[in-house]
């Protein structure tokens, strides 16, 4: 790998894991490309070069990884130490990036634009459920048009220090709550109905669009 001269601005690798269906990568992609331009501003602003780790495909009209396979060629030619972001705009299967990112050692961002036209941000939810099954270190961040102080702070600091610490004090273990005896004798009571009776239930396996988390 080649020095960077004193006057070129540091490199993060970006990657976009996409749906394997050619018409939903090439309807959406016109959001992913939004995004990257605008992340692209964001990080030249802060001192820093955006470079994608794998190219726009003219002849399929979309620049996302489509398959495992082709997820795993483009991991290949990732320096494993880079800092590297998953950028999300659109819902993408999560095996097509994660066997590579379990062995990348540089610090992982995944992100995602907040929108309500294509769903990037469940698309990126499903990624993180998958590398916190997997016990992958990430950070994660969202916004809506990449400018607010939320963002650009929180992404200062994982561009310095590699990681982002959310506040949590929101939250509560389960077992530390005082809940109410009615629905907690629903709840006791709904388990056993289940684990006697059985239900069909509409879960996920993991084969089902990569989703590794479920």
């Amino acid at each position: 790998m080649s020095k960077r001269t004193p006057s070129e601005k540091p490199t993060i690798y970006l990657a976009a894991s996409g749906d394997m269906r050619p018409a939903a990568n090439e309807t959406c992609w016109p959001a992913q490309a939004l995004l990257e331009k605008a992340l692209g501003r964001c990080l030249s602003k802060l001192g820093y070069s955006l470079k994608r780790a794998h190219p726009y495909k003219s002849a399929e009209k979309h620049g996302f990884i489509s398959s495992q396979k082709e997820g795993l060629e483009v991991f290949r030619q990732i320096d494993p130490a880079a800092p590297l972001i998953i950028a999300e705009a659109v819902w993408q299967y999560s095996h097509h990036v994660l066997p590579g990112l379990t062995t990348h050692r540089g610090p992982i961002l995944t992100l995602a634009n907040w929108s309500g036209q294509w769903p990037g941000l469940v698309g990126m939810l499903n990624l993180n459920g998958s590398l916190t099954k997997a016990g992958i270190k990430y950070s994660t961040l969202w916004s809506e048009d990449f400018t607010d102080d939320f963002f650009l702070r929180h992404l200062k600091t994982w561009l310095e220090k590699g990681a982002i610490r959310h506040i949590t004090s929101h939250t509560r273990s389960l077992d530390k709550v005082d809940v109410p005896a009615r629905p907690a004798r629903l709840g006791e009571e709904l388990a056993r109905e289940l684990m006697e009776k059985k239900a069909i239930m509409g879960v996920f396996d993991e084969g089902c669009m990569g989703m590794y988390n479920a």
